[in-house]
């Protein structure tokens, strides 16, 4: 970590992280990145928002790095290329809680690749809250590939002009890879007998949630939430009122799905969690949480999107391997692992293995809001109904 203060004490810029992904970025907003030659690292800068820091931002940034020790600079001609030799090289961002699944996923899809095109692929990942990964992406994160939580996070990327429109028609099922559903953790003996949405609404019980403004997971939490009374004969006014009193119940937002887990499994916060049924699988095959999981009715169909960033495969030349690897997530090896790793399939051979796997339960989809071009704004936009909400339960 480095920085440096103008005078008075008020921090100009600082390097706040530096992750594994061998891509060139740029400076876009409050956040500048830099590529450093011949090492795998992309060096992520922050601004404040000054007029000066805007005017001098490139210049700032690089001056930092220099300063530590580390040449920089902010493009090369080089990812305008294909990759030499043979190789193949492309950035998945995707979020917190596909992990184990991709981590399984990669290695076969390189040995494919490999063995259709004679190539060396390889696939580097960035993982967080789909929320956070989006602005990311949009900010200067060259993503390849983005696969998401939501369709709404894919849409704001499409938005700042990196992805082309008509994105979801590119791959089957409207360019959805996997389902899941929302569940409740809960305490051993379900001492507050904590089985459906109802239960929720009441003070005495500590509810856990990741935050909606970073988190794809909770955004679905959100929408379950409000479908519980909406999808069962109540009005708008009476689920803005219970969501009130449900995230006043709710102490702390931890900025993913992931983290949200180990808030209420490792640091013992909360009588219940509101997450992924694929984290309630997870943590009982790794046996972090053996408490039989919560399943309420109705329930939300949450649609997990993958997307090839066009912009970005057009100027590094990758845009073959990177709609290749789209394309693998629907074979059956690939929909498998989702179901191993508690993600509800798409395709048939995937439904096919996944018969008495998962419990069955009525669900709603998102076109029952309006679909995400109009939950993003009305929802989750600046003074949306998640803003009312927050300000109300804080």
């Amino acid at each position: 970590s480095w920085g440096s203060q103008r005078p008075g004490g008020r921090t100009l810029f600082t390097t706040i992280i530096a992750i594994p992904i061998d891509v060139v970025g740029n400076t876009r907003g409050r956040r500048g990145v830099a590529y450093i030659p011949n090492q795998s690292y992309r060096i992520y800068v922050d601004f404040i928002p000054t007029s000066l820091s805007r005017r001098l931002s490139a210049g700032v940034a690089a001056t930092a790095l220099v300063a530590a020790g580390v040449p920089a600079l902010f493009a090369s001609p080089a990812f305008s290329k294909p990759a030499a030799g043979g190789k193949q090289e492309i950035l998945l961002v995707s979020y917190a809680v596909t992990k184990t699944a991709y981590d399984k996923i990669i290695p076969l899809f390189q040995a494919d690749w490999k063995k259709k095109t004679g190539q060396t692929v390889t696939v580097k990942t960035s993982y967080g809250g789909s929320g956070s990964q989006s602005r990311a992406v949009i900010d200067g994160l060259e993503a390849d590939v983005v696969g998401l939580a939501l369709e709404g996070d894919v849409i704001k990327i499409q938005e700042a002009g990196l992805i082309d429109k008509g994105w979801q028609k590119e791959n089957p099922n409207n360019s959805t890879i996997t389902n899941s559903v929302v569940v409740f953790f809960v305490r051993p003996g379900n001492p507050k007998k904590i089985n459906t949405w109802k239960d929720l609404d009441n003070k005495d019980v500590d509810v856990v949630t990741a935050n909606p403004k970073t988190s794809g997971g909770a955004r679905w939490n959100f929408l379950s939430l409000y479908g519980s009374v909406t999808q069962t004969g109540g009005s708008d006014a009476q689920a803005k009122k219970y969501l009130t009193t449900v995230y006043k119940n709710v102490e702390v937002l931890p900025k993913d799905a992931r983290e949200a887990t180990d808030v209420f499994v490792k640091r013992r916060k909360g009588d219940v969690l509101l997450n992924y049924e694929n984290e309630a699988i997870l943590a009982k095959k790794t046996g972090d949480w053996k408490v039989p999981y919560k399943l309420p009715s109705p329930n939300i169909l949450i649609e997990g999107p993958i997307a090839v960033v066009d912009k970005n495969v057009n100027k590094k030349g990758n845009r073959k391997a990177a709609e290749a690897f789209a394309k693998f997530l629907y074979t059956p090896a690939a929909q498998k692992i989702f179901v191993d790793n508690g993600f509800r399939p798409v395709t048939a051979e995937g439904k096919a293995y996944a018969q008495g796997k998962f419990q069955e339960v009525k669900t709603f989809t998102i076109a029952s809001f309006g679909g995400w071009n109009t939950v993003n704004s009305k929802y989750f936009g600046k003074g949306g109904l998640w803003d009312l909400i927050f300000s109300k339960s804080r």
